[in-house]
């Protein structure tokens, strides 16, 4: 009998380290094991836009999705995937970052961006950049071999000048559509009237990325051409660590929109904090900072956390956005009710 009981135990115990194996692995499956999320602008965007402009912007979308897919999926980090996909991102015209990049009161063409390791809360930024090719790879060499973490003007092409980043002439950040866009707007304050680059809910053109990798490190990447007509020496929310790009251990964000409000509000900070101080979800942290101190018009964020949950929200009429996990969920967006 006692052999009997005992064989009957010793079932029983192999079944029940069978089940918790077997529920170790739903576990491990059901964990993402990366995540990624990028934006393009937000704003007013028009949904009458022909139909070849739409495909392309889907297209440019998931083009840079599948960069940022490639480098995590194949084991890269957190901080290689959102440079990588920025690169991209003001590698194309249709995106107001690198080339394509709209231009200033002056007629020049002046460049913003910032980068963030979540893990180190290491980060490099800089602003007014006029002959760097892409800005994301120059603000990370600051962020990974300068002292500091800002640089401006003309100490930022001092500094580019120092490393071996692609430089280029001011000029190839043209595209006619940005010109005559300014052209526009040189018209309308010649003549003294309203121009809808005043208005703040024309589109803003940003572009960002964020991302988780197999280590749950978290980071995050901005990059800008400025506003439209801008007068000399405006700095936006994109280069300000904390307001257009944070990232620490708790969440990664990349904002757009308005410069100025999301400055004031210290934006992508205001974000991560919430959910820390409060234990909040990234959804409804995000979720708060557009409603409870922005107002309608004003932003839009993409946002991923530390277990890899994406939120990508705006309180404008659209935002260029694509994100994508480890699980293949994928999502490729402009409009805000699609």
């Amino acid at each position: 009998m006692k052999l009997l009981q005992s064989i009957i135990l010793s079932i029983a115990v192999i079944i029940s380290a069978s089940d918790r194996n077997d529920h170790k692995k739903e576990l491990s499956m059901s964990q993402t094991e990366w995540a990624i999320a990028l934006h393009g602008g937000a704003g007013t965007i028009s949904r009458d836009i022909p139909d070849t402009l739409k495909e392309q912007y889907y297209s440019g979308l998931n083009e840079a999705l599948e960069v940022g897919e490639a480098v995590l999926r194949d084991g890269g980090t957190a901080l290689d995937a959102v440079e990588q996909v920025v690169r991209n991102l003001e590698d194309n015209p249709l995106f107001n970052a690198g080339k394509g990049s709209v231009f200033t009161s002056e007629g020049k063409h002046e460049l913003d961006a910032a980068i963030m390791d979540g893990s180190t809360l290491t980060a490099g930024a800089l602003t007014g950049l006029t002959t760097v090719k892409n800005p994301v790879s120059l603000a990370r060499i600051v962020m990974e071999e300068s002292r500091h973490i800002f640089f401006s003007g003309e100490g930022a092409e001092e500094f580019a000048n120092q490393t071996n980043v692609d430089r280029v002439e001011n000029d190839y950040f043209h595209t006619e559509r940005r010109y005559q866009q300014w052209q526009r707007t040189q018209e309308d304050t010649r003549l003294n009237r309203s121009s809808d680059i005043d208005d703040k809910n024309h589109k803003y053109g940003t572009v960002g990325a964020v991302a988780m990798d197999r280590k749950g490190n978290l980071a995050a990447a901005t990059s800008t051409g400025g506003m439209t007509n801008k007068q000399f020496g405006r700095v936006g929310d994109v280069p300000i660590i904390g307001s257009g790009t944070f990232a620490n251990h708790v969440a990664a964000i990349s904002a757009t929109g308005w410069g100025e409000q999301i400055m004031r509000n210290v934006s992508a900070n205001t974000i991560a904090n919430y959910m820390e101080f409060n234990n909040e979800s990234l959804e409804n942290a995000m979720s708060f900072v557009l409603t409870e101190r922005l107002d309608p018009g004003d932003a839009g964020f993409i946002g991923v956390d530390a277990a890899g949950n994406i939120s990508m929200q705006m309180n404008t009429a659209g935002m260029y956005r694509a994100s994508l996990n480890s699980h293949g969920h994928r999502v490729v967006r402009i409009w805000v009710d699609e």
